[in-house]
């Protein structure tokens, strides 16, 4: 079974667009550093997000941040945590970071990595969700990105359920 870590950022997204129950469909339990449920709690934070990270639901597994003296330029704590957490897990292992620092850093740690728009892709490929929809409401946050990456999620969703006479 794969073992799945998440930073922040892709769990603030699910809550706010009201997908995080993808989650433990897609991937059961989920490794969450303590690091990034301070974070999720934190005054600026989303109150829905503060809300949800407040009474973390069964199948997030809270784990302490593994103690690290190396320096990581360009991340920040959470980032950092999730990643030396991945790195602490038996393989098959998958982080679930957005920040394209990190995920450098991941990938030069041979992490393998999906951000936000992975994990609905993948929803979207097990019929969990309506992706038109899902990215609507995505891009209504601040979540940004290329339209070309939204565009070419939106013409493979449509290619795929052509294919199926839908």
């Amino acid at each position: 079974m794969k073992v799945v870590v998440a930073d922040t950022s892709p769990l603030n997204y699910l809550i706010c667009i009201g997908e995080i129950e993808l989650l433990p469909r897609l991937y059961g339990s989920v490794l969450v550093p303590d690091v990034v449920a301070a974070e999720l709690q934190a005054p600026d934070a989303p109150a829905a997000v503060a809300a949800w990270a407040a009474n973390l639901p069964s199948w997030i597994d809270l784990r302490p941040t593994p103690v690290s003296t190396e320096e990581f330029e360009r991340l920040d704590a959470g980032e950092r945590a999730a990643i030396l957490l991945a790195e602490a897990q038996p393989p098959p292992v998958l982080l679930l970071m957005d920040d394209s620092d990190g995920r450098a850093e991941a990938e030069r740690r041979r992490i393998p990595v999906t951000g936000t728009l992975g994990i609905i892709r993948a929803a979207a490929l097990r019929d969990l969700i309506d992706l038109p929809k899902v990215l609507k409401n995505l891009v209504g946050t601040n979540f940004r990105c290329p339209a070309k990456i939204i565009n070419e999620l939106l013409a493979e969703d449509a290619e795929r359920k052509r294919g199926r006479g839908r």
